[in-house]
């Protein structure tokens, strides 16, 4: 296609991209899910789940995270795998954007290389031998390595994305680059003109010509910020462009509400305006300039201006290699920041008050865990009403988005005779547990007046993950309470009422002896996933549903027991001497199908074909239309089957 035009007798390069040109510049690869449109700026996400919505991202990352340990050079497998994640994501149609550190390290290892090969030769020249003194390195102005490690980072960076058939442009700004208002509208413009035609922006400070940071030049207010490092040229660049999302990656795991390495330092999972009081803060990176202090006031500045932010660990091996994608997949990675405070306890802090109430629990005597077990059987008949009325809430949501099959929506539903069933159940249960806890199972006598015994006790935080069923949670509460263990509850979303009233009566059951706090309801925004991260505070997961979540369960777990289970297939065997009243009894199918223990293999010795037990054993499962709905069953008598039926 010929792009010249004819100007004054000369043919020069067309100025302004044809229609189809611009077509092919404004395309975006859609996503698995589509394409990620863009969304109105001005608010930063709330939750982690929305980030998924995030259509432009900026990507910092610092020095910690860019260059080698040794401080001379860069880290290259560290900062390919991050460049295969941003390249995902440009290929989902995100609009990406990089700022980076690197020069400095990059030209220090060059102009060293240099210095000692210069060194060397002159050695040898001068005595005339190959053997080589001790050589000193001089100490490098950071200036010069910036100016000579620029051009080698960059072409890194091309090279790298030029796999993944994806430009590049470079972009060296300084302060006065966004004082000067004409500066900083050319500066705007460019951007926004690479990402239109799909290159991704390689931005850093121009330090060979930076002057020094100039002490307490912070954050003044969300029109004005100090380009000293690069967190805060991150902030900057990401509220000037819009940006729904800055990723800051460093060599720590998120922002800690004291110096990480301490004894007492805990990670913070979402961080709030206004929580700056309660943060200790430690020594900068081994290479950086800014330090966490630095990178908080850069995020609550992106914050103020309508970005989301997230501080992460990018030098991490376990999770370099995905620690962006999983980021923007909404999964638990380092610190979030958000304006909007949620009501209740964060879910590290529900686990706390659920092992600091278990321990209570378990002191209890027998005939105490049992009360509260009675409490919660009267409990559910007495505000059957309530319960029933919450869990039509639940049916009629379920029905009318249509995302449940028939048996999950059977599994869903309550009835009076079934709270009925749940209260007689608890009741057994409260009778023969009072020996579930401190009971001696073996006893040793090592020596004389030295006896070992094996004794039952408590395993500590359980978290119980189940799905569509909500009478599961005060049966697995009342089980809790019986063997005096914590409780972690994380029920389906469609059960969500029904869960809330029958969590609210166990609360109040458990209250009479002071322990309300024992077993909690997750209700936040975590995924399983994230649960199953929290190996210093669960002590045992186990999960309540099919075997796809068993298995998923599993692989998420890490560092903490799952007790699962095995594939639910129920035989029932009728053999040839069975009883006739016994054997055509078919409540093991018919009575409710929806349960995990209802029969699927009906198995029936093959002398009883063609005889009247066989006749009516089909006649009532087909009375009860078996085979005719979703109740669906399986009869196997052998090789003469098929000739019978």
């Amino acid at each position: 296609l010929d792009l010249v035009q004819e100007v004054g007798g000369r043919r020069t390069l067309a100025t302004s991209p044809i229609p189809w040109v611009e077509l092919l510049w404004s395309w975006r690869a859609p996503s698995a899910t589509g394409f990620v449109l863009p969304r109105p700026h001005g608010k930063s996400f709330a939750h982690r789940s929305e980030l998924k919505q995030a259509k432009r991202i900026v990507v910092k990352l610092g020095s910690a995270v860019v260059t080698r340990g040794d401080e001379c050079g860069l880290a290259l497998g560290r900062l390919a795998s991050i460049v295969e994640q941003v390249a995902m994501l440009q290929n989902q149609g995100r609009e990406m954007m990089i700022v980076t550190s690197g020069a400095v390290a990059f030209g220090k290892q060059r102009l060293r290389h240099e210095i000692l090969l210069s060194q060397s030769v002159r050695q040898a020249l001068h005595s005339g031998q190959n053997q080589l003194k001790d050589m000193s390195v001089p100490v490098l102005e950071a200036r010069a390595c910036a100016a000579a490690g620029q051009s080698g980072l960059m072409a890194l960076y091309e090279a790298m994305f030029t796999q993944y058939s994806i430009c590049t442009a470079q972009i060296l700004v300084t302060n006065l680059d966004f004082h000067d208002e004409q500066k900083r509208r050319n500066l705007n413009s460019t951007l926004h003109e690479l990402l239109r035609m799909n290159i991704v922006p390689i931005i850093n400070t121009n330090d060979a010509v930076v002057p020094p940071p100039v002490p307490n030049s912070d954050l003044q207010g969300v029109n004005v910020i100090s380009i000293k490092d690069n967190d805060s040229l991150a902030a900057r660049l990401a509220v000037e462009m819009k940006a729904d999302l800055l990723i800051a990656l460093s060599d720590v795991q998120g922002l800690y509400d004291s110096p990480p390495g301490t004894d007492d330092a805990k990670l913070i999972d979402i961080f709030y305006p206004g929580d700056q009081q309660s943060i200790t803060y430690g020594t900068k990176s081994r290479v950086g300039i800014g330090g966490m202090e630095a990178k908080v006031k850069a995020a609550l500045w992106a914050l103020q201006g309508g970005t989301s932010v997230i501080i992460a660990n990018g030098t991490d091996p376990k999770v370099t290699g995905h620690v962006i994608t999983d980021i923007v997949d909404g999964k638990k990675i380092g610190t979030f920041f958000s304006e909007v405070k949620p009501a209740g306890p964060t879910v590290e802090q529900q686990t706390e008050m659920a092992r600091h109430a278990g321990r209570a629990l378990a002191s209890l005597l027998p005939e105490e865990r049992g009360e509260i077990i009675c409490c919660l059987a009267e409990l559910l008949t007495e505000k059957k009403d309530e319960i029933l009325s919450a869990n039509r809430k639940d049916m009629e949501l379920a029905t009318a988005t249509g995302r449940l099959s028939q048996p999950l929506i059977s599994r869903l539903s309550l009835s009076t005779a079934k709270l009925n069933s749940l209260a007689i159940g608890l009741r057994q249960l409260a009778a023969s547990s009072r020996n579930s806890v401190g009971r001696v199972l073996r006893r040793t006598k090592v020596a004389n007046n030295l006896e070992l015994e094996q004794i039952t006790v408590p395993i500590g935080v359980l978290l119980v993950i189940f799905e569509s069923r909500p009478d599961c949670l005060p049966q697995v509460s009342a089980l809790a309470i019986a063997s005096g263990n914590a409780l972690l509850l994380k029920g389906g979303k469609e059960a969500s009422n029904t869960n809330k009233i029958l969590h609210q009566l166990t609360q109040e059951a458990l209250s009479i002896h002071g322990v309300a706090d024992a077993i909690q309801l997750v209700s936040t925004r975590e995924e399983v996933e994230d649960l199953c991260r929290l190996d210093k505070l669960i002590d045992l997961i186990i999960p309540r549903g099919s075997s796809q979540l068993v298995r998923d369960i599993q692989r998420a777990a890490k560092g903490i027991p799952v007790l699962g289970h095995s594939e639910g297939v129920c035989h029932v065997y009728v053999d040839v001497d069975a009883s006739v009243d016994k054997a055509i009894d078919v409540d093991s199918k018919c009575d409710y199908p929806a349960a995990c223990n209802a029969m699927e293999t009906l198995l029936i010795h093959r002398d009883l074909l063609r005889t009247p037990m066989f006749d009516q054993i089909i006649d009532l499962l087909r009375a009860e239309q078996v085979g005719n709905s979703w109740i669906q069953t399986e009869i196997q008598i052998g090789d003469d089957f098929c000739k019978a039926v």
